[in-house]
């Protein structure tokens, strides 16, 4: 290689870093743009549908089987934190939907093999990430343990039945609400601030797990109103799985997942 050629590799070595450690990244969208994100992961969808669908329905699965684990284990009082939790690792079960939205933009066949056998640029760096949000998801249902037990002491949970009415129709129900809907919001906006780019980052880019993460933050801020715009969208949705009993993620899970890749393709 010359030297013109060695310089160039170099100056092109650096421009990449250089652009993925830069987290000013302000694009000054509407909040309108949040639905045009979801209008494009839902092409991304019904391109060759059969590949999205399995995995939504594998991603169904593992959580009505985790659930009944908590049942059959007597965890069932960390059933709302672990509901709230799987927002914050959901980006890394996604990435599979990364992949698939990234072959469509590459002209490329999307297929089950590929999304189930991502190879991305970042490497095991991507898998480090997952274990930190599981850290951060296992510290949330910690502290809605230690938030409920302040409030009621250390005592047995009633059951799903009876913590409804506590919860409802009692001073301290109500307190415990409020309390536990503020604690909630501060991890699951954080959670949704340093995983909702990092990982289409991670697969995208040869970068580092925290480097990522820390991007991912300062992207999110520097666009805040489309960003409250699609943090909405998602949680609607999720909460209408939550009604559909988690059937209604075979589609929302992937779609949200198609529309996360677009969504980082319009910010990064």
């Amino acid at each position: 290689m010359s030297n013109a050629g060695k310089r160039y590799g170099l100056l092109t070595e650096v421009s990449g870093i250089e652009e993925t450690r830069n987290p000013e990244r302000q694009r000054h969208l509407p909040a309108s743009a949040a639905l045009d994100w979801l209008a494009a992961g839902w092409h991304d969808f019904k391109t060759i549908p059969g590949p999205s669908l399995a995995y939504g329905l594998a991603v169904f699965l593992v959580s009505i089987l985790f659930i009944w684990a908590m049942f059959a284990f007597g965890w069932d009082y960390i059933l709302f934190p672990a509901l709230s939790g799987f927002m914050i690792v959901a980006p890394v079960l996604a990435i599979g939907l990364y992949e698939k939205s990234r072959a469509i933009e590459d002209g490329e066949v999307p297929t089950l093999n590929r999304m189930l056998w991502v190879k991305p640029r970042a490497g095991a760096q991507i898998l480090f990430t997952g274990v930190l949000l599981c850290l951060l998801m296992l510290l949330w249902m910690r502290a809605a343990v230690l938030i409920y037990a302040l409030f009621f002491g250390v005592r047995a949970f009633p059951g799903l039945d009876h913590i409804a009415p506590i919860i409802f129709t009692t001073p301290m129900g109500w307190a415990l609400a409020v309390v536990g809907t503020l604690v909630g919001g501060l991890f699951a906006a954080f959670g949704f601030a340093i995983s909702v780019f990092s990982i289409p980052m991670l697969l995208d880019q040869r970068t580092d797990a925290l480097t990522a993460m820390g991007t991912s933050m300062a992207m999110v801020w520097n666009n805040l109103h489309p960003m409250i715009a699609w943090g909405a969208v998602v949680l609607a949705l999720f909460a209408v799985s939550v009604v559909t009993c988690l059937v209604g993620l075979i589609v929302i899970f992937p779609l949200l997942g198609h529309a996360t890749w677009h969504a980082y393709k319009a910010i990064r």
